[in-house]
């Protein structure tokens, strides 16, 4: 499968493209493109990652059917099951796309930690709580929480997220639907980090998005793929380290030695930094579903 970083479907009416999917107006419904595209530090770069747009959609496809009873957007990721005019489009779509219900994505990212890493670990070091959660004293970096805890975000159209407090999550969301999403946040996360572990793999902390439909409230977007959890291998797991991860590692490792100021355009990436990056995907796909990559 060749590394693909845009997708365009003449004749179908493409409604946006984000850091790496395309979305199409289907009607009725919607079609949802992984491309290979990888970005670093908010900034789209210019080589893609062979398969990554792959495993991002099947690892979702698996999510979603692992996870029926939690009302969601997926209804297919069976290319034969497409409508026909996009049947001419199999080399572009297969394999790296579903189609979805529409819905209106909520303005808050649903965001679980059972770990302390990332921004919840330079919050900690600065207050000992994260998102106003008070966490027990002497935590160190990749420490394991107590239980996990739910600490959303404002989704930022530029920039960064920003982290919010439950109250504030409340206030944006009203106060039956901010305690479905914590609620179904909390469930989805143990549940995937209960089979991982299995798999060997810890899932540090993921994001999930809600969307509605009417009064429905439905899963939407990717489920616990490398771009939207940080997973670690669990057998380099140790506590007070930073674990080598199962996404963007060796991309942002490698930005890190360069002298570039974070803005775009963003570097080009060496040969083995994409071959090893991809292998990373790839793996964390086949470890968890206990499947090949189709």
């Amino acid at each position: 499968m060749a590394a693909q970083s845009i997708v365009d479907l003449p004749g179908i009416k493409k409604l946006r493209s984000g850091k790496v999917r395309e979305v199409f107006d289907l009607g009725e419904t919607l079609l949802f493109v992984a491309t290979d595209r990888i970005s670093a530090f908010d900034v789209i770069l210019p080589d893609s990652i062979p398969k990554k747009g792959a495993v991002l959609n099947q690892l979702s496809e698996f999510w979603f059917k692992r996870f029926d009873n939690i009302e969601n957007h997926f209804i297919t990721a069976d290319f034969e099951k497409f409508p026909k005019e996009l049947q001419s489009f199999r080399q572009e779509l297969a394999g790296r796309s579903m189609i979805v219900r529409k819905t209106k994505p909520l303005t808050v990212e649903c965001v679980v930690r059972g770990y302390l890493a990332g921004s919840g670990w330079k919050e900690y070091q600065e207050s000992q709580s994260v998102c106003g959660i008070k966490l027990p004293g002497g935590l160190k970096l990749g420490s394991k929480l107590p239980e996990p805890i739910f600490t959303p975000s404002t989704k930022a159209e530029a920039g960064h997220d920003e982290n919010i407090d439950m109250k504030q999550c409340v206030e944006i969301l009203g106060d039956d639907i901010a305690q479905r999403v914590k609620n179904e946040s909390l469930e989805i996360y143990s549940r995937g980090r209960d089979h991982a572990e299995k798999r060997g793999i810890i899932v540090a902390d993921t994001k999930f998005e809600f969307g509605q439909v009417g009064d429905e409230l439905l899963l939407i977007d990717e489920v616990l793929t490398p771009d939207s959890s940080r997973f670690w291998p669990k057998d380099h797991y140790v506590v007070g380290q930073s674990p080598p991860s199962f996404d963007k590692q060796f991309v942002r490792d490698y930005l890190e030695t360069l002298d570039w100021d974070k803005t775009p355009p963003g570097p080009k990436l060496p040969g083995d930094v994409i071959a090893r990056t991809a292998a990373k995907y790839v793996e964390a796909f086949e470890s968890l579903t206990g499947d090949k990559l189709a």
